[in-house]
């Protein structure tokens, strides 16, 4: 049988131009909205952390020494710098090479200070720099927080080191895990040179604890492109959760509005928020729990929405064994507009009780406090015109897309078949 390709370039033209007519509305719409970017962006906040200690002079890095790779690599990113990024570079164990480990773990200092940045400054203070002494991680981290304190923008540790910490304690995985649970929105990326097993481990989870990541470096210019990557990602418009602090019951919940919120849960600990939902608005809820430490496999996440009586309303839930670090659930409430009361006011807002809970559990070992980060997100939308159209029609206006398309694939499929057959007579009776 043949089939022309003419005629099935028709039929998927005339499907791909219907599917282009009612994609381009909306896209047109959301084009014509205006920019939300504020005029007066806040500054963003990072400081560069490495290490300087003996292990630096290890020559194992396309040649040269850890440490000249790494005063390269800061060259390349100083030139680099966008424009509304602060840089800081504090270092650790670039001072005393005694053997007094009171004093050793005391040596971290501010070489440049987070600010404006003067590039040819920046580079001769980074070009003083000679391997030296020990690696106080942990009160190198304590000292950047306070280095990049104030300010409304993101803020950025970037921490480079050959080796584990000399100095514990403090641990610097619980300095992080501190710094975190402050909620002051600071995130420490890590970066390991030719790290061996045990800095690896050290490094990847001082970068769990806050968010960040952690990459493993060999080269110079690994190293170089990596941290550029994280300085003008610093530069990148974020939505800051707003810290807040849930309850063990909902009568002395915290009240919250439509945002992002962060908090933090202990092991099997109820939580619990308030939102008030206005007639024929929608709420729509989300969280998000992170395993920053060991914890043993099989667990879940639970948010419930409950009426300030105690009666359930609506649940979600989310169950992990251990293959990813977070687990989300979230779940929808339509409070319908029920029109306007007797006296003519309008119907009143319905107080929703939010119940966020986990079920982790972990090796006596690992350490309860502070709890597990927790970022909750809390948005109010036009509700559905009944309750019961909310799983309905989950996908909005999509479904007359969905809906165009079928009856358009059904037709053509017709019409299709109708003109193949009649090629086939014509065919056959040639």
């Amino acid at each position: 049988m043949i089939i022309s390709k003419r005629s099935a370039g028709a039929a998927c033209a005339l499907l791909a131009a219907l599917t282009i007519g009612f994609l381009a509305p909306g896209a047109a719409s959301a084009d014509d909205e205006p920019g939300t970017a504020a005029a007066d962006t806040p500054t963003a906040k990072v400081d560069l952390v490495l290490d300087v200690s003996g292990s630096m002079s290890t020559r194992d890095i396309d040649g040269q020494t850890r440490m000249t790779a790494a005063k390269q690599a800061f060259d390349q990113v100083i030139d680099t710098v966008p424009s509304g990024v602060d840089l800081g570079i504090r270092t650790l164990g670039a001072t005393y090479p005694g053997k007094s480990l009171k004093v050793g773990c005391k040596d971290t200092k501010q070489l440049y200070p987070v600010g404006p940045l003067d590039r040819e400054e920046a580079k001769t203070a980074v070009g003083t720099l000679e391997p030296t002494g020990w690696t106080p991680i942990g009160p190198a981290l304590l000292a950047a927080a306070k280095d990049l304190s104030g300010g409304d923008g993101s803020r950025r540790i970037v921490l480079i080191s050959d080796g584990e910490d000399t100095c514990s304690p403090p641990d610097p995985c619980d300095v992080a895990r501190e710094i975190a649970a402050k909620g002051v929105h600071l995130t420490v990326d890590t970066l390991g040179l030719v790290p061996d097993t045990k800095t690896q481990a050290q490094l990847s989870c001082i970068a769990e604890a806050t968010g960040g990541t952690y990459t493993s470096v060999k080269h110079r210019a690994e190293l170089s492109g990596r941290v550029g990557q994280l300085v003008h990602r610093a530069a990148s418009a974020t939505n800051t959760p707003v810290a807040t602090s849930g309850t063990g019951d909902c009568s002395t919940a915290p009240k919250l509005g439509p945002g992002l919120y962060s908090d933090r849960e202990e092991f099997a600990q109820h939580r619990w928020y308030r939102v008030d939902v206005p007639a024929g608005q929608e709420l729509r809820a989300s969280v998000s729990v992170a395993d920053d430490r060991q914890v043993d496999p099989d667990y879940g996440v639970l948010l419930r929405a409950v009426t300030v009586h105690g009666r359930e309303i609506v649940r979600g839930q989310q169950e992990g064994s251990g293959r990813t670090d977070v687990i989300s659930a979230g779940l929808r409430y339509p409070h319908p507009d029920t029109g306007t009361g007797d006296d003519g006011d309008a119907a009143p807002a319905e107080t929703v009780c939010l119940e966020v809970s986990n079920s982790y559990s972990a090796p006596t070992s690992t350490k309860r406090t502070p709890g597990l980060p927790v970022e909750l997100a809390v948005n109010l939308v036009d509700a559905p015109h009944a309750a019961s159209d909310a799983a309905a029609f989950g996908l909005g206006r999509g479904w007359w897309l969905i809906g165009t398309l079928i009856v358009v694939g059904f037709a053509a499929g017709i019409v299709w078949g109708w003109v193949s057959r009649w090629r086939v007579a014509i065919w056959r009776s040639n």
